[in-house]
């Protein structure tokens, strides 16, 4: 379920009117070891501090296990902007990060043409 990007974040004709680097603090590297096809699951838990609307955009697309890949193209943001919130995320407990399961082989090419294919579909 896309988190609809509206108000003053976005301007129709401007784009984000905020940089991504903004959105992460200024931090490039997340502190959860994340990558583009870990899931993420909201827990439940009220983070105890406020967080950014990004934050809560990220969260509210936890509410069923989804890719960070997924994740940053939802919210429009790369991906190690993505990696920072979910990490901000899975340190206050709003949400967990688990690796993928894979059968036979972990560097399947089939499973990672199906991400490929799931994302082209939602944009």
């Amino acid at each position: 379920m896309p988190v609809p990007l509206d108000g003053p974040l976005l301007d129709a004709a401007a784009g984000r009117l905020i940089r991504p680097y903004t959105v992460s603090g200024g931090r490039t590297r997340a502190t959860a070891a994340l990558d583009l096809l870990t899931l993420v699951r909201a827990t439940g838990n009220v983070p105890r501090s406020p967080l950014g609307p990004e934050h809560a955009q990220a969260l509210a697309l936890c509410r069923a296990p989804v890719s960070v890949a997924e994740v940053s193209a939802h919210l429009r943001l790369p991906a190690a902007v993505a990696k920072v919130l979910l990490s901000d995320l899975v340190e206050c407990g709003a949400v967990t990060a688990r690796a993928p399961r894979h059968h036979d082989n972990p560097a399947d090419i089939s499973l990672l043409e199906a991400v490929l294919d799931g994302l082209r579909r939602r944009l």
